[in-house]
């Protein structure tokens, strides 16, 4: 029997070779230097501990006139203290916010640009698309574990080749984040609910704990920042890219 195909039988086609650039997953992205939106946002976060510090010195001086309250003593200068303590705490709380909003807009700037720094070394890396890295933090309860993702994806992809790195500081400031948020909500309905002074000093310690924890995820992602922003340096000089920050 011939070995010849049959007449009239279709021939097999060969798969066409691939040509020209792959289609990239995210679009287009080019390097930026993360280094001085680094240290801002690193300095920012600083002036964030610093108010914190402010308002646990409030909330302690709030903490000892409810004490006081609750012991039963009165006077003009309980009232005096009385007053002090008030004008602290809300010193305090304007600072907080005005602090917190001005290193929420730095902070955001810079995260965007190690995310597009980040597709640049990895462009298919990325488990979720450029926008989450800004809104990621507005959509609620996605909030409590994108933005960490997102982090996550950024971190791979910037790790310097020959480097080794783990996400345990990621995630260490993750979690102390989520309980600053926790331990803040919880402070700020009992302080707006105290109406004694036993229930203004509870509602002061509560605030205490809230700002010693606002200072240790601040603490972390300081390091976070500087850390990433210093990997994404260093694999820019001497990575694949081959492009000096």
């Amino acid at each position: 029997m011939s070995d010849a195909p049959m007449s009239g039988a279709p021939m097999p086609v060969p798969a066409p070779l691939p040509t020209g650039i792959p289609v990239l997953p995210h679009g287009p992205a080019w390097l930026r230097s993360p280094v001085g939106l680094g240290r801002a946002t690193a300095a920012l976060l600083g002036l964030v501990v610093a108010t914190d510090l402010f308002a646990i010195w409030a909330d302690r001086t709030m903490y000892d006139v409810a004490s006081a309250l609750v012991d039963g003593r009165t006077g003009e200068g309980i009232r005096r203290k009385a007053d002090h303590a008030d004008s602290l705490y809300s010193a305090a709380g304007y600072a907080q916010t005005g602090a917190l909003l001005a290193t929420i807009v730095v902070f955001l700037v810079w995260f965007h640009r190690a995310r597009v720094n980040a597709e640049v070394f990895d462009p298919f890396g990325h488990s979720k698309s450029r926008g989450w890295a800004i809104g990621g933090w507005f959509v609620p309860i996605l909030n409590l574990w994108r933005p960490r993702r997102v982090m996550l994806d950024i971190w791979d992809a910037s790790i310097p080749q020959g480097s080794r790195t783990t996400h345990g500081l990621v995630n260490v400031w993750w979690a102390l984040w989520l309980a600053s948020l926790v331990a803040y909500r919880v402070s700020t309905a009992e302080h707006r609910d105290a109406r004694t002074a036993l229930e203004i000093q509870h509602a002061a310690g509560r605030a205490t704990f809230a700002d010693a924890a606002d200072i240790a995820a601040a603490l972390l992602a300081i390091l976070v920042v500087l850390r990433l922003t210093r990997m994404q340096h260093e694999k820019a000089l001497r990575g694949p890219a081959g492009t000096a920050l």
